[in-house]
C-alpha cells in the first residue's frame, strides 16, 4: 500500500514512517520543515508542505498518489503552558480543522480509498462514571481553556467521519519525544518540583507508548472500519498513584505549592477514562471487532511496556 503521511515529523510520525515501511508500505511523508530524523530513512520519502496551503497539499497528495492517508497533524508547543492554552494551541487547532479540509480534499480529488487521523481519548466528559466508550459524549461543558482545542476536536472528527475515515482516539503518549520522555516538558517539571498533587482528585489516566499508537494505526491502515475507536493500554491509573510514582522514579517529589499553580482542569482532566477497544469486541459489528482483536494483539506488549514504566525501566 502506498501511504502517505502528512505530520511526519511529530512524535507519533517518527514511530509511524519507518514502523510502515518495515512492513511493505511505500511511504511518503509531508512535514512543513525537513527532518533529519525522518529524513535519514532511505525508504521513506519526505516532501515539505504546509498544510494550511490547499493548493500545496493538493499538490503533495497529487504527485505521491497514496492509496491512503493518515492524518498526524498538530504543532503542539514542546514546554506547553496550560495556562496559555488557547493561544499555544492556536496552530494545532487549524491544523485539526482547515488542515484536516486540504488533506481530504486532496484525498477525494485522487481516489484515496482509507484515511486515518489521530485524535484524544481523554477529552470526554468527566461526568459519570466508569469507562467511556466512543459512544459516550466529549466534555460538554470543558473549562474556557480547553474549549477552542476540544471544538478543533470535535471538528477534525466530524470531517474523517463524513469522509469515510477511521478516528483513533489515542491516550497519554509516553516514550520519545513526549512529555513524558526524559528530556520531556512534564519530567522536567517534576524534577523541578513545579507540579502539584491534588490527591483528592478522582482524574484517571490512560497511557499509551508512542510505539504501540503507531502499530494501531498501522493495523487499522487495511481493516474496513470507520467511525472513532479508543487505543489506550488496559490499565488506567489514578494521578494520585502515578504521579507520586513517577517522582519518586526521577529521585524527587510533587510539590503542593507548586509555582504554576494548579493547572485549569487538572482536577477533573481523565477523570473519565477512556475504554480500551478490545473490551468490546463481543458487541461489535464484524469489521470493527475484526479491527479491536488487531489491536488487541498489541495488549501483552503494552502491557509490557506499561510494567517497564512503573520499575523505571522507559
Amino acid at each position: 500500500m502506498r501511504v502517505f503521511v502528512a505530520g511526519a515529523s511529530g512524535v507519533l510520525g517518527w514511530q509511524l514512517l519507518p514502523m510502515l515501511a518495515a512492513h511493505g508500505h511505500q511511504v511518503v511523508g509531508m512535514a512543513r520543515h525537513t527532518s533529519a530524523e525522518v529524513g535519514s530513512n532511505p525508504n521513506v520519502e519526505l516532501v515539505t508542505a504546509d498544510a494550511l496551503d490547499a493548493s500545496a497539499v493538493a499538490s503533495a497528495v497529487r504527485r505521491a498518489a497514496p492509496d491512503a492517508i493518515v492524518n498526524l497533524l498538530t504543532a503542539i508547543p514542546a514546554d506547553l503552558n496550560p495556562r496559555r492554552m488557547i493561544k499555544e494551541f492556536q496552530l494545532t487547532n487549524r491544523l485539526r480543522t482547515e488542515g484536516t479540509r486540504n488533506l481530504l480534499t486532496a484525498a477525494s480529488a485522487n481516489g484515496v480509498r482509507r484515511v486515518l487521523a489521530e485524535g484524544l481519548a481523554y477529552a470526554y466528559d468527566p461526568e459519570g462514571s466508569g469507562p467511556a466508550d466512543e459512544d459516550q459524549p466529549l466534555w460538554r461543558d470543558p473549562p474556557r481553556q480547553f474549549a477552542p482545542a476540544l471544538k478543533a476536536l470535535i471538528e477534525l472528527e466530524q470531517q474523517t467521519r463524513e469522509a469515510g475515515g477511521l478516528v483513533l482516539r489515542v491516550g497519554h503518549l509516553y516514550g520519545p519525544g513526549t512529555a513524558f520522555a526524559p528530556d520531556g516538558y512534564f519530567v522536567r517539571q517534576i524534577k523541578a518540583r513545579r507540579v502539584p498533587l491534588i490527591r483528592e482528585s478522582s482524574a484517571t489516566f490512560s497511557f499509551i507508548h508512542v510505539e504501540d499508537a503507531a502499530t494501531a494505526m498501522l493495523a487499522a491502515l487495511d481493516r474496513d472500519v470507520i467511525g472513532v475507536l479508543n487505543v489506550v493500554d488496559d490499565a488506567p491509573v489514578p494521578i494520585a498513584d502515578w504521579l507520586p510514582g513517577l517522582a519518586a522514579l526521577l529521585g524527587t517529589t510533587t510539590s503542593p505549592s507548586a509555582a504554576i499553580g494548579r493547572p485549569i482542569g487538572y482536577r477533573r482532566l481523565g477523570s473519565r477514562f477512556p475504554q480500551p477497544a478490545s473490551r468490546r469486541r463481543q458487541r461489535q459489528g464484524p469489521s470493527r471487532a475484526q479491527l479491536a482483536t488487531a489491536v488487541s494483539i498489541l495488549e501483552a506488549g503494552i502491557r509490557a511496556r506499561v510494567s517497564a514504566t512503573y520499575r523505571g525501566d522507559r
